[in-house]
């Protein structure tokens, strides 16, 4: 059946599958995630010894500076942040995706379970895949503090081009239903998003801030965390809003009425 309901009905829908999708994610990422930045941080920490000895024999006065640089947030409380933030995200894309579903859902003649499920793909394909293999995320210990901003930026920009490119997807997708055959549909398709993807990442310029003597080893398995964590998210959120979806479609289950007394 196809995806039914009003705006608000499907907001709380996806508010309510974007809360257990987030709270998934938090636990991926608190499973997965946390040793590498346990370990990154760890590394850090015994690089910059080294610099602050050096520099209590040139005078003291750099050390002393060094060692009161405590973190405004405690480990313990990023931890305990962990989960407030991918819940944080997860409920706001929840919105987002009911948002989406609900403007769709007339324009594309699917069910809802397949309207939910292909949306999140889409989305995934479009707001996960295509920055990661441009810009992958690093650990802590990577990156220079002064080009945060721009560092945000262009992933904003390969952002940008992922939707772009599941919008152009789905345009040929759309225009090419009555003059293709499925496989041949599939195919341009699929063509369209991977021209738009690779042509938009190759015009964005490249970012490499990892220090030659990094652990190859820890930068791969915190890369590969985080994709398990953004992949748990959006999996969660489509099957979650499919199941709510496809349940408030069911009819309603009447008892049969009990037989009278012959």
């Amino acid at each position: 059946m196809s995806l039914t309901g009003t705006y608000t009905r499907l907001l709380v829908r996806g508010l309510l599958a974007g809360l257990l999708a987030g709270l998934l994610a938090g636990g991926v990422a608190f499973v997965a995630g946390e040793p590498q930045v346990e370990a990154a941080i760890a590394l850090e920490n015994s690089v910059a010894e080294p610099h602050s000895h050096d520099e209590s024999d040139s005078g003291g006065v750099a050390t002393a500076d060094h060692h009161d640089d405590e973190p405004l947030v405690s480990r313990t409380g990023q931890r305990a942040g962990l989960f407030l933030a991918t819940t944080l995200a997860g409920v706001a894309l929840g919105a987002i995706f009911a948002s989406v579903a609900y403007a769709i859902r007339r324009t594309v003649p699917v069910s809802a379970v397949t309207l939910s499920l292909g949306l999140a793909g889409a989305a995934w394909l479009a707001v996960v895949m295509v920055p990661y293999v441009k810009y992958p995320p690093n650990p802590p210990a990577v990156g220079d503090p002064e080009t945060i901003g721009q560092r945000t930026w262009l992933w904003l920009a390969a952002v940008a081009i992922g939707l772009l490119a599941v919008v152009v997807a789905a345009y040929v997708a759309t225009a090419s239903a009555k003059r293709l055959a499925p496989v041949a549909r599939i195919a341009a398709t699929a063509l369209a998003f991977l021209v738009v993807a690779v042509v938009g990442c190759v015009l964005l310029p490249s970012v490499n801030e990892v220090a030659d003597g990094f652990p190859a080893t820890l930068l791969w398995e915190f890369r590969l965390s985080t994709l398990a964590t953004q992949t748990t998210l959006w999996a969660s959120l489509g099957l979650v809003f499919a199941y709510l979806s496809d349940r408030s479609a069911r009819p309603p289950v009447r008892e049969a009425a009990p037989m009278s007394a012959m």
